[in-house]
């Protein structure tokens, strides 16, 4: 094609997950392009949800986009559950130690879009993308009359349920789960003041209640009702009753009532679609999975799933290594999944499914058990605020300084040099494999990399099924353990690997740490004296070890790079 031009990475939708994404690939110096069927009037007129975990509030930060976010959003340290004609408080910060933050989605889709500027194409249509199971993809589109060609690297699909990019994977590709629920919602923004400061999640024999806001000024309010039920069944005097109805009498009696601007019916359902990735493809956001609104999950993992793909990209343009990409799918289903499952049981636990009454009892009494139980409480406080990120190695890195390459400065101990690199230059910075230790020559082969930052000396060596973190001085007693242990030739033989985090002022601190030993059972020789040290005898004869492995690990890369040697050796 005539108009064709490239990019690194293709992100298709230009919701608050594809612009996000842009922005934060952008800031690390990494090109994409963002095609969006609609207009951004059009996008930005959505009502979408506006209730975000504090992860989602610090990535967005991250990304520079937060300022008006933390000017007008209203912190929330907790909410009101109303069941049986009474209050129960939840409170977020005290049982999770975090807030929400209330603030619309139109107002985050706004910030995105000013922040991204031209890397938009608005009104792309036709969109198709092309050969993602191949080391060049490519998407087609579009716009104003003309027809483009799009080549990058990668492609994001952050297109949504109904988008083209799922719908591009063969059947027999891609497994989807999915649950309808027999109800809906119907929702009404109107121009006054919220009901009470935080939200109120209301179970009542009619049905479900919502009592929700986007400010001071502008409340957004829900009802359960029929899955065929048609708005115009429902005037606003309708709907103010019903609301009304469903609350207990303290918090019905401060409902301020007004005319409504928006007025909508929306189904609820559960949807997982596995994996998330197809070759170059990743699914993001509502492309991969669709939550119920109950638990405020479905913006929420969408910024995840951006997280995850984000470190895993710049991962690969920083040092030509997939290891998060591949792990992309896994770790983000394993998300999804929790937030699937927490959407699924508060749905069922707040909503009438029927009218039997067994059904409604249950209701009642698991109610009444978190509102007495601070165990339970706490684990719905912990799933609803957001559960932590599993930990990934390396974890994000922070923006490279104006001006700079996007790769940090590694020693890789592996054969794959950086993208374009010299054989030459990749032999003078990897030692020579005969001169080191077995546990390196082993992870040499499995790609180990040495991580050079500003405070530590980091070797990721995973071979270790236990993991062990102790401090030990090395003019303890259980320096005597360590010259044993640098002369056993049991040791010798069966030490596999260790993933050592060493201070740079060693000689002064004496102090060093080992996580992730793996231990022979010919070692066990010594745990007698070990546990006389330090009461458990892994932890100390891990420690022992830890000394003499270090220095034995670091010495062959002292060698081929001497500048580490006067701070680290």
């Amino acid at each position: 094609m005539s108009n064709a031009k490239s990019t690194q990475v293709a992100i298709v939708g230009a919701g608050p997950s594809g612009l996000l994404l842009s922005k934060l690939m952008h800031d690390h110096g990494i090109a994409s392009i963002v095609l969006e069927r609609q207009s951004r009037e059009h996008v930005e007129a959505r009502i979408r949800a506006g209730l975000l975990e504090w992860s989602t509030v610090e990535l967005l930060n991250a990304a520079g986009v937060g300022a008006r976010m933390m000017r007008e959003g209203l912190v929330h340290g907790g909410f009101g559950l109303a069941f049986d004609g009474r209050m129960h408080r939840i409170d977020l910060e005290g049982l999770a130690g975090r807030p929400m933050l209330v603030y619309g989605q139109t107002e985050i889709e706004r910030d995105l879009a000013d922040a991204t500027g031209d890397r938009v194409v608005w009104n792309a249509h036709e969109v198709a993308i092309h050969d993602f199971e191949r080391s060049a993809p490519r998407v087609t589109y579009s716009a104003a009359g003309v027809q483009h060609e799009l080549r990058c690297e990668f492609i994001a699909g952050c297109d949504g349920y109904h988008g083209v990019t799922r719908q591009s994977v063969p059947t027999d590709r891609i497994t989807n789960y999915e649950r309808i629920y027999p109800f809906g919602w119907l929702g009404i923004l109107a121009d006054v003041p919220p009901v009470s400061d935080e939200l109120i999640y209301a179970n009542h024999a009619n049905g479900f209640a919502l009592c929700s806001m986007r400010s001071r000024t502008r409340s957004r309010y829900y009802v359960q009702c029929a899955l065929d039920d048609r708005i115009e069944n429902w005037p606003d005097e309708r709907f103010w009753a019903e609301l009304k109805g469903r609350l207990p009498a303290a918090q019905a009696s401060h409902v301020v009532e007004g005319p409504s601007i928006e007025k909508s019916i929306a189904p609820l359902r559960s949807f997982v679609a596995e994996p998330m990735r197809f070759g170059r493809l990743f699914l993001v956001g509502d492309a991969a999975h669709i939550v119920p609104p109950t638990g405020a999950k479905g913006l929420n993992l969408a910024a995840a799933d951006v997280r995850v793909l984000h470190e895993g990209l710049i991962e690969y343009y920083r040092s030509n290594r997939t290891a998060l990409l591949d792990e992309y799918s896994a770790r983000a289903l394993s998300r999804v999944w929790k937030a699937t499952r927490f959407s699924w049981w508060f749905t069922t636990l707040m909503h009438k499914f029927s009218d039997d009454a067994f059904t409604r009892k249950l209701q009642i009494a698991e109610l009444d058990y978190l509102a007495d139980s601070p165990a339970a409480s706490k684990a719905l406080a912990e799933n609803y605020t957001g559960l932590p990120f599993a930990p990934c190695a390396p974890s994000g890195y922070p923006p490279p300084p104006a001006g700079t390459a996007a790769r940090p400065r590694r020693f890789a101990t592996n054969t794959a040099a950086p993208r374009g690199a010299p054989d030459r230059a990749r032999r003078a910075s990897t030692p020579k494999a005969r001169s080191m230790p077995v546990a390196i020559r082993a992870a040499m082969r499995r790609g180990s990399v040495l991580t050079r930052s500003s405070s530590t000396c980091r070797i990721e060596i995973t071979t270790a099924p236990i993991t062990l973190s102790t401090p030990v001085s090395t003019s303890s007693p259980a320096n005597s353990l360590e010259r044993r242990a640098r002369t056993s030739s049991s040791f010798r033989r069966r030490f596999t690997g260790a993933s050592a985090s060493v201070a740079p002022e060693f000689r002064r601190q004496r102090t060093c740490a080992l996580s992730g030993c793996s231990i022979a059972k010919r070692m066990n020789t010594h745990s007698a004296r070990a546990r006389r040290v330090a009461g458990s005898p892994t932890p100390s004869l891990a420690a022992t070890t830890a000394c003499s492995a270090w220095r034995r690990t670091l010495a062959p890369i002292s060698r081929a790079n001497p500048s580490l040697s006067e701070k680290w050796l």
